[in-house]
């Protein structure tokens, strides 16, 4: 399904640790450097403008006291939410550019409301090189929120962070799926206590990254829809050192486009977050243009225009419409843009490739099959792997 990009600055630096005790994190400054790659030109994409974030101050925060900037990340996030909501609501595909992980509380928080108004549960893709897993019950303490988001966001934590408007969780721990974490993360065991499913980078390699978006999409079946959330920081420090906390064993960057293609390349994917990218470590650009590379490649299958948007479609109930001579009945949501018709007493149901009239039609409308893709990899996309595998190949 081709939807047309919306890009919004979501510059938040308020998630990390002060890198020295007089400077602050410069992964706000991410999303100016990337445009200045020509990044909305390249993606053909909406300028969705700014969400300016709240100054950089710990104050005299120390270990113990919870979670810092939280009164700022929690207004941050509800503002944040609001403008993701109103894209998704254009029929758009948002491309949020962080920014720390902090900024996935803001997502979330839209995607729950966008979940209890089409009546579905929306899920997580967590593509990050670490698991963010920190939380009070399994750490001495807690402080800085994007080494905690995956924890909050699955409502773990403290509730002015974990439950903004009484939502908690944001993501059941069954809908989301973490991809590219190293092998020994600190979390892994919670993870899988909490039956959060994960492929570390070892699997992820194994399997091939377009298998592994298909597995992700699989995992993801029931839900009505999901948001894609990548850290930068997923990639090897060897080709990708411009972040606060570099971790070996990562992936490389056509590993990394494969994967962002796989997931994007349906309209159960309602959008796309990047963070942690900090231009401070990139004098040249250099990093940021191999960024805005990956990302246009990634994004390829979201390219053009949507006329309707998830909400609105789920909200067409239309009565029995006659369609040539057959009797169909109302609409039935069934994922983010995509209807089906749903039979009258006695029908047989429709066909996986058939959609639902929208209002005032009285044609059937071509589109995507309703459920997941399970089809195996082509021969293409394999061979993209191939060529990974042989770029990656230095980094394993």
């Amino acid at each position: 399904m081709m939807r047309r990009i919306a890009v919004l600055d979501a510059p938040s630096n308020l998630g990390l640790r002060p890198p020295t005790s007089t400077s602050v994190p410069g992964c706000g400054k991410a999303p100016g450097a990337l445009r200045d790659q020509g990044l909305l030109a390249r993606l053909r994409a909406r300028d969705a403008g700014c969400l300016t974030s709240p100054r950089y101050d710990p104050g005299d925060w120390r270990p113990g006291d919870g979670v810092c900037h939280a009164r700022d990340i929690a207004d941050y996030s509800v503002a944040l939410a609001e403008r993701i909501g109103a894209i998704i609501d254009r029929g758009e595909f948002p491309l949020v550019l962080g920014g720390d992980c902090s900024i996935l509380l803001g997502s979330a928080l839209a995607m729950h409301r966008l979940g209890e108004a089409v009546g579905g549960h929306i899920g997580l893709v967590f593509v990050d090189g670490h698991s963010d897993f920190r939380h009070p019950g399994n750490a001495s303490y807690v402080g800085a929120a994007a080494g905690e988001d995956l924890a909050l966001v699955t409502g773990r934590g403290q509730a002015d962070l974990a439950a903004i408007e009484g939502r908690r969780p944001y993501f059941r721990d069954i809908d989301v799926v973490v991809l590219g974490i190293r092998a020994q993360d600190e979390y892994r065991l919670d993870l899988q206590a909490a039956g959060i499913t994960t492929r570390p980078v070892p699997a992820l390699r194994a399997e091939g990254a377009a298998r592994t978006a298909q597995w992700a999409h699989e995992q993801l079946a029931d839900c009505a829809g999901y948001w894609v959330h990548i850290d930068v920081d997923v990639l090897d420090p060897a080709v990708m050192p411009a972040v606060d906390a570099p971790d070996p064993g990562g992936i490389a960057f056509a590993e990394l486009e494969i994967l962002l293609a796989g997931l994007v390349d349906t309209p159960h994917c309602l959008g796309v977050e990047l963070t942690v990218f900090d231009p401070d470590y990139d004098p040249d650009g250099a990093y940021a243009a191999e960024i805005v590379n990956t990302v246009v490649a990634g994004l390829r299958p979201v390219s053009a225009p949507a006329a309707v948007s998830p909400r609105q479609r789920a909200e067409a109930t239309p009565p029995a419409t006659t369609v040539g001579r057959e009797p169909v009945g109302p609409p039935v949501f069934a994922g983010p843009g995509l209807l089906r018709r749903a039979p009258l007493p006695g029908q047989a149901a429709p066909s996986p490739g058939e959609e639902a009239p929208l209002p005032g039609q009285t044609v059937p409308v071509s589109g995507e099959a309703a459920s997941l893709p399970v089809q195996g990899a082509d021969d293409a996309a394999l061979a993209s792997e191939e060529d990974a595998s042989s770029s990656a190949a230095g980094i394993a």
